[in-house]
C-alpha cells in the first residue's frame, strides 16, 4: 500500500480533536484545565485514571501506563493499521489524502473494506424495505407498532428472498466474494457463494462510532428452515460478546444520565427508545457478559454508586436463568443494578403495543433491586412452609446477601431475607456472616499473581517511575511541575524563558531524562511537539513523560496555568543562581580576601545578585 504523505498525516491529526474520538468510546469528564478523564478502555478499573489532553492530542492511563495519540488509540481499539487509522480520520473530516507516489487514495483492504461492505449492505437492505416483495416485512414491523419513520431511525431493512440479490448488488460496487465472505454477508455452499440473509427483516448492528459491523435478521416466512433470529457470524470487526445493539444511539443519554436499560431484543430496544427510554440496549444473540459490562462502564462513566443498570427479563425459566447469569456479573458494576419485569410477562415491545408508551416508562420506574429479585428466585425452589425448606432456603440465599458490596445495605437485606423466610433476624444474621467469611477465605486462598511475562527470573523488574513515586521534597516538586507546565504550555509562553529553564539540568534522573527529550525538540510551535518529546524520552522514563503531559495542571483557568508555567521556569533560573551563589560564598571562606581570586569571587557575587534582582523584578 502506498505511503501517506507525512504532511497529510500531521494535518489530519491537527484537525482532529482526540477528545471527540475517545469520547465515542469512553465517558469523559473535566479533570482540570485542558484535561479530561474517564475509565481506561485498555484495562478494567473501578475509578477513572485515563486522562486525555485535547491540546496535546494525547492520552495516558495512570493505572496501566497505556498512552499515545489519536492514531494509536484507533489502532488499539479497532485493530487498524496505521494507514487505515489515518484514512478513517481523514474521511471523517473530509480531507483528501495524498500518497508519496503522487496518486490519489488507493482502494484499501482489510478492515476498512469490511466496514465499507457492511455500510453498502445496510443501504441495500434499507432500500429493499420499500419494495413490493417486502410487504411481509413492513407488516411485521407495523404489527409491532413501528412505522416507516421508526424503521428509518433504526436503519431497519429487508433482505430479499433470492440467493444472490445482495451479492450481485455489492459485486457491482467492486466488492469481491472474499470480501463479502469475510464480512459475514455471504455463505459458502456446494454450489458456490450465496446471500446469508434471505427473506428476513434486517437490523444493522453498529459499533459505538455508528459504523455498521453486522446484522441481525428475523425470519418472516414459514418455509424458512433457519432459526428465528440469525446474526452475522464472528468476523474481524464483529465480536458479539463485545457489541450491544442500540448503544450507538443510546450512548449520549447513557453517559449523561449514568443509566442504562438492558432488554432482550431488537424490537424491545426500538419500543423503549420510541417510548422515551432512550438508554435501552440489547445483546446480539448472546448472553450478557463481562465484555458487555466493560463496554457499558466506559460509556456510563461508571465510577460511583450513583448510576443505575436496569435489566428486563421475561418471567419464564429462560428469563430467570438470564437474570442469574447477569447477577453473577453484577459485582463488576459500580452502579446499582435493578430488575424490571412487566406484568403478565410482556416484553417492552408488547407492553408498548398493548398499553402505550407510558407503560414502558412506568416499567422502568417500578424496578426492583437485583439482589431482591435474585433472592426471590433462590427462595422459589424451596417449601418455606417446612422447617427443612426454610433452612435450605437460608443456606442458598445467605451468600447472595453476603456478596452485597455496600456494607450499609447488607443489614437491610438481611432483614429482608429474614422476613421472606419467616425466620428471626438472630437466626439469619449468623448465616450471612458465615457466608461472608467463607467468601473472604476463598479470595484469600486464590492463586497468587503470576510474574510479568517475558521478565527474566534472574533479573530485577524494571522500576516504573511515575509522578506518584517521585520524591516530595521541594526541589523535585519544582522540577516536576516546571516540566509539566512546559510540556503542556511551552508552546504558548515566552520561548526565551523556556529555553533558559531547559538549559538547566534537573537533579532527579527521571526528570533529567524528560528535560533532555524536550530540549531535543527543535520547534515547540509545531503541532505535536510535546508528544514527540514524550516518544523521545528514554526508557524507563517515557511513562513519566506521558504522565507529565496529561496530568491535571494545578490551575483554575488556562490563563492562570500559563502564568504558573512561566513562573516555574523563572523559579528554576532563580534556583540555579542561588546554587551558584552558595558555591561562591563557600569559596569566599577558602581564599584570602585581598587575593586576586578573592576579588574575582566578590565580583562574581555582585554579578549574581544583579542577575537575581533583574529576574525577580520581572515577576
Amino acid at each position: 500500500m502506498a505511503r501517506i504523505r507525512q504532511a497529510d498525516v500531521d494535518e489530519v491529526k491537527a484537525r482532529t480533536n482526540i477528545v471527540d474520538i475517545v469520547g465515542e468510546r469512553v465517558a469523559l469528564k473535566s479533570a482540570g484545565v485542558g484535561s479530561m478523564k474517564g475509565l481506561c478502555p485498555f484495562h478494567d478499573e473501578r475509578s477513572p485514571s485515563f486522562n486525555v489532553r485535547a491540546q496535546a492530542g494525547y492520552y495516558h492511563c495512570f493505572g496501566c501506563g497505556e498512552s499515545g495519540d489519536v492514531y494509536s488509540f484507533l489502532r488499539a481499539m479497532d485493530h487498524l493499521t496505521f494507514t487505515e487509522a489515518v484514512e478513517r480520520l481523514a474521511a471523517r473530516i473530509g480531507y483528501q489524502l495524498h500518497y508519496e507516489d503522487g496518486g490519489a487514495a488507493p482502494e484499501t483492504s482489510g478492515r476498512t473494506r469490511l466496514y465499507q461492505a457492511n455500510t453498502a449492505a445496510a443501504e441495500f437492505y434499507r432500500s429493499q424495505l420499500a419494495s413490493p416483495e417486502a410487504e411481509a416485512g413492513r407488516r411485521f414491523l407495523g404489527e409491532r407498532g413501528f412505522d416507516a419513520g421508526a424503521a428509518a431511525h433504526f436503519g431497519v431493512g429487508y433482505a430479499p428472498k433470492g440467493w444472490n440479490n445482495l451479492r450481485d448488488a455489492l459485486r457491482s460496487q467492486g466488492f469481491t466474494d472474499e470480501e463479502l465472505s469475510n464480512a459475514g454477508l455471504v455463505s459458502q455452499g456446494q454450489r458456490g457463494v450465496y446471500d446469508r440473509f434471505r427473506g428476513r427483516v434486517v437490523w444493522p448492528i453498529r459499533d459505538l462510532t455508528g459504523q455498521t459491523i453486522g446484522f441481525g435478521a428475523r425470519k418472516l416466512y414459514d418455509d424458512d428452515q433457519g432459526p428465528k433470529y440469525l446474526n452475522t457470524p464472528e468476523t474481524v470487526i464483529y465480536k458479539k460478546a463485545q457489541v450491544l445493539y442500540g448503544l450507538d444511539l443510546a450512548k449520549k443519554d447513557v453517559s449523561r444520565s449514568h443509566r442504562v436499560v438492558v432488554v432482550e431484543g431488537y424490537t424491545d430496544v426500538m419500543a423503549c427508545h420510541l417510548a422515551g427510554v432512550t438508554t435501552a440496549i440489547a445483546t446480539c444473540g448472546t448472553a450478557f457478559g463481562s465484555d458487555h459490562i466493560t463496554v457499558l462502564r466506559r460509556v456510563m462513566g461508571d465510577d460511583s454508586a450513583s448510576g443505575e443498570v436496569i435489566f428486563t427479563f421475561d418471567p419464564d425459566a429462560a428469563g430467570q436463568k438470564a437474570a442469574l447469569r447477569a447477577f453473577s456479573e453484577e459485582k463488576r458494576f459500580a452502579a446499582q443494578t435493578y430488575v424490571a419485569v412487566a406484568p403478565d410477562g410482556l416484553d417492552p415491545c408488547d407492553l408498548r403495543l398493548n398499553r402505550g408508551d407510558g407503560a414502558v416508562r412506568s416499567l422502568m420506574d417500578a424496578k426492583a433491586p437485583m439482589f431482591e429479585f435474585v433472592i426471590d428466585q433462590k427462595l422459589a425452589g424451596f417449601d418455606l412452609a417446612s422447617v427443612e425448606g426454610r433452612v435450605g432456603a437460608l443456606r442458598a440465599a445467605a451468600p447472595i446477601v453476603a456478596e452485597i458490596r455496600d456494607p450499609s445495605l447488607r443489614p437491610g437485606y438481611t432483614r429482608v431475607l429474614a422476613r421472606k423466610l419467616g425466620m428471626d433476624l438472630g437466626e439469619v444474621t449468623p448465616a450471612v456472616e458465615r457466608a461472608a467469611r467463607g467468601s473472604r477465605t476463598s479470595r484469600d486462598n486464590a492463586s497468587p499473581p503470576v510474574e510479568v511475562p517475558g521478565a527474566a527470573s534472574d533479573q530485577a523488574p524494571t522500576v516504573r517511575v511515575t509522578i506518584a513515586t517521585l520524591p516530595r521534597d521541594a526541589s523535585v516538586v519544582l522540577e516536576r511541575d516546571a516540566l509539566m507546565g512546559i510540556l503542556q504550555y511551552g508552546h504558548v509562553i515566552d520561548a526565551a524563558e523556556v529555553d533558559a529553564a531547559l538549559a538547566l539540568p534537573m537533579q532527579h534522573p527521571a526528570l533529567e531524562a524528560v528535560r533532555q527529550a524536550i530540549t531535543g525538540q527543535p520547534d515547540r510551535s509545531r503541532v505535536g511537539w510535546s508528544t514527540a518529546a514524550v516518544d523521545a524520552t528514554r526508557e524507563p522514563y517515557r511513562g513519566l513523560a506521558a504522565e507529565l503531559l496529561t496530568a491535571t495542571f494545578p490551575a483554575l483557568t488556562e490563563a492562570e496555568a500559563k502564568a504558573s508555567a512561566f513562573a516555574m521556569c523563572r523559579r528554576l533560573r532563580l534556583r540555579a543562581i542561588d546554587r551558584e551563589k552558595a558555591e561562591l560564598l563557600g569559596a569566599v571562606q577558602r581564599v584570602p580576601a585581598d587575593s586576586e581570586e578573592g576579588r574575582a569571587v566578590r565580583v562574581a557575587l555582585r554579578d549574581l545578585d544583579q542577575r537575581r534582582r533583574a529576574l525577580a523584578d520581572l515577576d
